[in-house]
């Protein structure tokens, strides 16, 4: 009887202990396991920076990059879209020239970035190089041009930079551009969505396997391209406008809206799209003031708008924020689940570009994601799903639906 006693409480003990593996434990081994892709950081600007070697990893400081290849293999991140970002400026031939050559500067440094240290990483143009990549151990960078602005209204610029490598376009930035109108512009809507160059631009986005990005356009804008697109759309960096109300955040009808489209969300870790900001401190109303005088950026130098950024850097150091949570971030995708499904949420930080969380200070915490989405019962598909699986099913459409247009015309 007693040898009967000790062989369950040893059964038992190797259940409990079983049973016991650690959340670290569990996170890590469904996380290694998944194809994780974060689809939006602005880090090439760093990588103009002749200081900042992204082969090396930096300890996390307020105003530092979030992002470099070892704290992506620390964090478990497979691939990455490195966003080659400009500013809206006054819509002139020479504004958008400037734009043009700032893109392709911010573009060719991801390649220089990636042919020095090729061993860590490569430039990513398709679906199979992401996978390819990761199978090797290295990280995939993908590249997307955020604003639409440096296209002018020269449709050729599409097809230019998808040959330059780049695989979305989010369509516009916190203006009004030549394609469609913004979800933040100062003085409100130009064109009540699409522009008449916008509703060129989409079918060629469509034709030549350009992800479209429905991040930052306005409401407008966002039922335009649903309405034009052939292939599932992204939304590179945005959150629930439901669980926070943010203009750059997607309403319940457009998240439905998406989903019908059969597109995906990628989540946000921008602290004003994931919780509604303290507005009472002293470092939201120097925000407030440099957010006003950025709206003027259009009219600004190129010296005058680098002095803006390196202030609004000097800002996260000298008045650091309260960041919300990663439980506050996941509460956005639980939103959104509810809403329509697990099919048609990813993630995209915004890293280097405002994005960061109390408990996700950069690429080396992504994890923590994973973490707080075991706790909330999410199964390890369903993980997999939202660290890459649905965003790289939309990808895998737009490429395909490109290759039978390609087909066709030949």
């Amino acid at each position: 009887m007693k040898k009967v006693y000790l062989a369950g409480l040893v059964v038992t003990l190797i259940t409990v202990l079983s049973s016991c593996e650690s959340l670290d434990q569990k996170a890590a081994k469904i996380h290694n396991h998944a194809f994780t892709i974060d689809t939006h950081v602005d880090t090439p600007y760093h990588l103009l920076d002749k200081d900042f070697d992204i082969a090396v990893a930096h300890p996390f400081v307020e105003g530092g990059s979030r992002v470099d290849f070892p704290r992506m293999k620390e964090g478990g991140l497979d691939g990455i879209f490195f966003a080659a970002f400009t500013s809206q400026r006054e819509r002139t031939s020479e504004n958008i020239l400037v734009a043009r050559s700032k893109a392709d500067e911010l573009i060719d440094s991801i390649y220089a970035a990636c042919q020095k240290n090729n061993d860590l990483a490569e430039v990513a143009l398709s679906v199979e190089d992401g996978y390819r990549l990761e199978k090797e151990g290295k990280r995939a960078i993908f590249i997307g041009l955020e604003n639409g602005f440096p296209i002018g209204k020269d449709i050729l610029e599409v097809e230019r930079y998808f040959n330059k490598g780049v695989r979305y376009i989010t369509l516009c930035h916190t203006s009004n551009n030549d394609i469609c109108d913004s979800s933040t512009d100062k003085d409100g809507a130009e064109f009540n969505g699409l522009s008449s160059f916008g509703e060129e631009v989409v079918p060629k986005m469509n034709d030549l396997g350009i992800l479209i990005d429905v991040s930052h356009i306005s409401d407008s804008s966002f039922f335009d391209v649903l309405k034009l697109s052939e292939t599932p759309v992204i939304a590179s960096h945005s959150c629930a406008r439901a669980v926070c109300d943010n203009p750059r955040n997607l309403t319940d009808e457009m998240l439905v809206a998406l989903a019908e489209n059969g597109g995906v969300i990628q989540m946000c870790i921008l602290d004003d799209y994931v919780k509604a900001p303290d507005t009472t401190t002293v470092g939201y109303q120097k925000e407030l003031d440099l957010h006003a005088r950025y709206r003027n950026a259009s009219k600004m130098s190129k010296e005058e708008e680098d002095k803006l950024w390196d202030e609004w850097r000097q800002m996260q150091i000298d008045y650091p924020k309260d960041k919300p949570t990663v439980a506050d971030a996941v509460d956005h995708i639980d939103h959104i689940v509810k809403l329509i499904g697990i099919d048609h949420i990813g993630i995209g930080t915004d890293f280097d570009g405002g994005g960061g969380l109390k408990d996700c200070v950069d690429a080396s915490q992504m994890m923590n994601i994973t973490k707080e989405l075991l706790k909330r019962k999410y199964s390890e598909e369903e993980i997999a799903k939202i660290w890459g699986g649905n965003f790289m099913r939309v990808f895998t459409e737009v490429e395909e639906y490109a290759k039978n247009q390609k087909m066709a015309l030949n």
